[in-house]
């Protein structure tokens, strides 16, 4: 009797954390507009830079899309549940935010980061290390794979020329902002619509 109950209780635990596995992956894909929102933002910073005024150009960036993803970010989280899973992802993110902003905005007014390379090198690793963690708290293959792409573009920043370097995180930005955040949005838009048929 007492084995079975263990066995029970044993099989309770494994479908909860499977279900909080699920919801996490779920709460990821209902804010894929974040990865596609912080990636065009590189992609205007990165733009901005190049045509003149880099100085301002990434915290200016930077801070209106704080600001806009914090105003977003308001109106969804009154309207969904927040689950523990989806804390724990959320402020693993918003500290690797805060700490790449604080780090990098500090690098640049102190005049110390004038090498694209070791920018790219700084910024892919941080966000290869916020989609590791992620990925392996949810056991997600995809941001895993996302973990990747970041962190072989870090270290193959550390050895290509400026150039070189800023094109292997164009291709990053695009690859692990742009298309996942596109992949969550549409499978969070699916799940929303077969809920809506399951309700009809």
């Amino acid at each position: 009797m007492t084995e079975e109950r263990e066995e029970m209780n044993l099989r309770e635990r494994v479908n909860l954390i499977q279900t909080m596995i699920a919801e996490g992956r779920r709460t990821t894909e209902r804010w894929g507009w974040v990865f596609v929102l912080w990636g065009v933002a590189y992609y205007v910073a990165i733009g901005w830079s190049l045509w003149g005024n880099g100085a301002w150009a990434w915290p200016i960036t930077m801070i209106a899309a704080s600001i806009l993803t914090c105003i977003l970010a308001g109106r969804r989280t009154r309207v969904q549940p927040r689950t523990t899973v989806g804390r724990a992802i959320g402020s693993l993110w918003m500290g690797i935010g805060i700490t790449m902003f604080v780090v990098l905005l500090s690098l640049g007014f102190s005049g110390r980061l004038t090498d694209a390379g070791l920018y790219v090198a700084i910024a892919a690793g941080m966000l290869g290390a916020a989609n590791l963690a992620s990925s392996l708290i949810l056991r997600w293959k995809l941001q895993f794979a996302c973990a990747v792409v970041w962190l072989a573009t870090a270290a193959a920043a550390c050895f290509l020329k400026n150039s070189q370097a800023m094109i292997a995180f164009v291709a990053a930005i695009f690859l692990c902002q742009i298309v996942f955040g596109f992949y969550g949005m549409a499978r969070d838009s699916g799940q929303r619509r077969l809920r809506g048929a399951v309700h009809a």
